[in-house]
């Protein structure tokens, strides 16, 4: 499976949840797949969707999750310490691993050697990880994170690198996706 079969399972189980998402081609495949207002799509700030997502989930009690890659948590490994450290039970921190930094043309990233995102994850204190590298256990598994009344969860699900043809910039500008997101979680 690749990024974009990925995204599309999470977003069978995502339904009013926040969700904050990694810059690039992640974010342009999640608007493709699932616009809403609730996404608060990423378009700089490499490395710190888990920490917009974390201090989110700080401010008020529903779940909210974080669609995230393996190359941009590698630029912020302390973003699992803090959240290993706060703990808050409504974070679902989803890792996209493709072993690759995709939105720069998929060159090797630090997974694709011997780091395993979920062995930091629980080093750093996060009790609820889950590696997921079926298609078809994506759905279940989040689905139960977001039911669950622990967490923070840190879910990293293992794919190939590429993306579909045909997936476009997304046509909104910075302020337009930080206003209807801002209004959709009542803010």
């Amino acid at each position: 499976m690749r990024r974009y079969e990925a995204i599309r399972e999470v977003m069978k189980v995502v339904t009013d949840q926040p969700l904050v998402c990694n810059i690039g081609h992640p974010s342009q495949e999640l608007f493709q797949l699932a616009d809403r207002p609730q996404n608060f799509y990423m378009l700089g700030s490499m490395g710190l969707a888990s920490s917009i997502a974390h201090g989110l989930a700080l401010s008020q009690p529903r779940k909210v999750v974080v669609i995230d890659g393996d190359a941009a948590v590698t630029m912020n490994l302390g973003g699992f310490a803090t959240i290993g450290h706060t703990r808050p039970r409504n974070l679902v921190q989803i890792v996209i691993d493709n072993s690759a930094n995709g939105s720069t043309g998929f060159q090797p990233s630090f997974t694709a050697d011997r780091l395993r995102i979920n062995a930091v994850g629980r080093a750093a204190g996060i009790d609820h990880v889950e590696v997921v590298t079926d298609v078809a256990a994506i759905a279940p598994t989040v689905s139960a994170a977001l039911a669950s009344e622990e967490g923070p969860h840190l879910i990293v699900i293992r794919t190939e690198t590429g993306m579909p043809e045909g997936v476009k910039v997304i046509p909104l500008g910075p302020i337009e996706i930080k206003e209807r997101f801002m209004r959709s979680i009542g803010q």
